[in-house]
């Protein structure tokens, strides 16, 4: 998952090949909450791992249920409908699939067992409605304060006395969750007589009930639907473990995968495996939304190809009632689209986890489209000929957002698209794809492609212990782009060279060997980590003599063009920072941002001592400065690209700046020169 601040995200050309989907975070809480509440041990097979399961998970276990997990599957052994524990503060998240069903749960169990249980969330959970649920429950008997606003969590559950001869009746205008909530509570406290719910006004999400229920009934619990108006649960109801349960992928997360096949998907298909035509979610219909605007869709039991169809996108005006989640995707389709697109019945967008519908048309403006929002629907025109803009998404701490977004960096196919003027997009805080699809960009990246001089490239040039692998390490660790020390391949040659006993002399040698490297030779980055051939050699490279041998070696022509093929290579998505002597004059001459790093010998002599020391190497302080300045003069005057700065770099001399300090000036001059240096102009 990516933790950065922002994720710069460059033009994209094209889509194709295969993407496996997470579990779906419906299914995922829906399920985990009914495997606590049931007797016995369930077994839950590729249960999603994000932000919301987390947050359930934890509170089971808080609640007292024995909990095993080994990556994707989970062992619960359920409380059987009893509370093991009678005091609990929960901390929910954002999660509104946990903290909807867990207060109706708990407010019933508190009501029939006794027991006090506080829940509350982030910032932005407490500002989520969850009035009417509790409106639904109070009249039960259920003791519930709301220790903020009124209707609001955080939530104070402090027993009561249960009286369930009257309907209970909970609005659907709202959320659906209110409703799954007390679906998945109620069976608790059936044992008398059966209980029926009534709900008031249009049930909005209707398939996201369809969910709820398909699961009740693998739980044991046949609820009895009369129409969208009445659900009736029998008397005597009672959780049944079904022993192993497996959690489809998620569908809403597929959307973005339909829709990159839909928008790119021009020589090859982009396949999603995982969830099917089949699939019991709602969302699964947005299959049939894409196919409206264009998309050509194949599907089988559990998996979807989708290609572009109709080009440009057909622009639609659309009931979405039936895929709230999924609709967000159309919106930024809509982008694509000839004509207006209107998608209607979305009034729940705005009690997500933002208000979703100012939000999108807040960030669709941004890249040059024309929106009309009311409070029920939203109306996307896109950008006219010309007139696309670069954009920095906000992301409001919402998956969803990040995610549909992404699908602006396939601009350079629009419609409307000028040649030649790519848009870049800039998605701020990718990390809140968390909640639901952690890997979500890193999928992406494996299905798109786009043209190598389009993926930006920042160079880190300078001398030897000039410190410019530690800060482009750095740099592509806090931009969450591809790093190359281009040094390290010159010095992995050399160790090779030294081991197999190759003469330093012989040119044709030392080129075939360099050729094996990456190819017949494997080779990883892991971190501060270089392994080669399965081999950590991180140490070994430090080593003096194979320094001094990589300088020597790295005028071979030879050698140095089979290792500039290899080095150029490196440049994948979502970018590149590549640091050496030469990455900015010779290897990526149309590098975004050029820097060259420097440091007085003197203090750049003191650095590799101490390094050297802590490795545990014998040392002397005079002979590393009189190397490295004999290095430098030999890297300065070698006839094959000598070591000088390009000329457009930058220059920043961190003789006297920490590590942290440095990296804040390049982040800075690059933040600075967004958007124009990313897109090339």
């Amino acid at each position: 998952m990516y933790t950065t601040a922002f994720l710069d995200l460059p033009p994209l050309l094209s889509a194709g090949g295969t993407v496996r989907l997470p579990g779906s975070k419906s299914i995922s809480n829906r399920v985990l909450l009914l495997a606590g509440l049931s007797e016995g041990t369930t077994v839950v097979h590729d249960l999603l791992a994000s932000d919301d399961t987390h947050v359930m998970l934890e509170a089971l276990r808080t609640l007292g249920c024995d909990l095993q997990q080994d990556g994707d599957t989970v062992h619960i052994t359920g409380l059987g409908g009893k509370l093991a524990v009678k005091e609990a503060d929960l901390f929910l998240g954002n999660a509104g699939t946990a903290m909807r069903p867990l207060t109706a749960a708990l407010a019933l169990l508190s009501a029939t067992q006794g027991g006090v249980f506080t829940l509350s969330g982030v910032p932005r959970m407490h500002e989520r409605p969850i009035g009417d649920l509790v409106d639904a429950l109070r009249p039960l008997g259920c003791t519930i304060e709301c220790t903020g606003t009124e209707g609001y969590p955080p939530l104070r559950l402090a027993g009561g006395q249960l009286a369930l001869s009257a309907p209970i009746k909970v609005r659907g205008d709202v959320s659906s969750q209110f409703l799954t909530a007390l679906l998945l509570a109620l069976p608790l406290v059936s044992q008398q007589q059966a209980l029926t719910i009534e709900v008031v006004g249009e049930l909005i999400s209707k398939p996201y009930i369809e969910i709820t229920l398909n699961l009740l009934a693998r739980f044991g619990i046949q609820v009895e639907r009369q129409g969208w108006e009445r659900f009736v649960i029998p008397q005597g109801s009672r959780y049944q473990s079904p022993g192993e349960i497996h959690v489809e992928a998620d569908a809403s997360s597929a959307s973005y995968f339909i829709a990159a096949g839909a928008i790119a998907g021009i020589d090859t298909p982009v396949r999603v495996e995982g969830v099917g035509a089949a699939s019991i979610q709602g969302d699964i219909r947005f299959v049939e939304a894409a196919q409206a605007m264009g998309a050509q869709v194949t599907s089988g039991p559990n998996w979807l190809e989708i290609r572009r169809g109709t080009w440009p996108l057909t622009a639609v005006d659309m009931d979405c009632n039936h895929i709230p989640d999924a609709a967000m995707t159309l919106a930024v389709m809509a982008l694509y689209a000839q004509g207006t697109t209107r998608l209607r019945n979305i009034a729940s967008w705005r009690v997500k986890e933002t208000d979703r519908i100012a939000a999108m048309a807040c960030e669709l403006r941004k890249l040059g489209a024309t929106v009309v929002e009311g409070e029920d629907f939203i109306e996307v025109t896109p950008p006219a000929t010309g007139a696309w803009q670069h954009g920095s998404i906000h992301t409001y701490d919402d998956h969803r957002m990040a995610m549909c977004f992404s699908l602006a960096a396939f601009n350079p196919l629009a419609p409307t698209a000028v040649a030649g003027k790519p848009i870049s997009v800039r998605i701020d805080d990718p990390r809140c794809v968390g909640k639901t699809f952690p890997d979500y960009f890193e999928s992406m990246f494996q299905v798109a492609q786009t043209d190598p001089d389009l993926i930006p490239v920042i160079t880190v040039d300078g001398p030897t212990a000039s410190g410019k692998g530690t800060l482009a390490s750095a740099l592509a660790h806090r931009l969450g782009y591809q790093f190359l020390d281009s040094g390290s391949l010159y010095r992995i040659t050399a160790l090779l060279a030294i081991e197999q006993g190759v003469d330093l002399d012989d040119a044709v040698a030392l080129e075939a060997l360099a050729r094996q490297v990456g190819k017949d030779i494997s080779l990883r980055f892991d971190g501060e980590h270089i392994w080669v051939a399965e081999r950590d050699v991180s140490d070994d490279l430090r080593r003096e003599d194979v320094g001094q041998t990589a300088s020597r070696i790295s005028a071979v022509p030879g050698l140095r063009q089979a290792l500039v093929e290899l080095q150029k290579a490196f440049r994948g998505l979502p970018g590149l920072v590549a640091d050496g002597r030469d990455m900015g004059t010779v290897i990526f001459p149309d590098a975004a941002l050029k820097v060259f790093l420097t440091a007085t010998a003197a203090e750049r002599a003191e650095r590799r001592h101490k390094q050297l020391i802590q490795k545990g190497f014998s040392a002397n302080l005079d002979e590393i400065c009189a190397d490295l300045e004999a290095r430098d003069l030999r890297d300065r005057t070698r006839a094959v690209s000598p070591l000088v700065p390009a000329a457009d770099a930058r220059k920043l001399d961190n003789s006297a700046l920490t590590i942290e300090e440095s990296m804040d000036t390049v982040l800075g001059w690059w933040v600075e020169g967004w958007p124009h240096v990313i897109a090339g102009h």
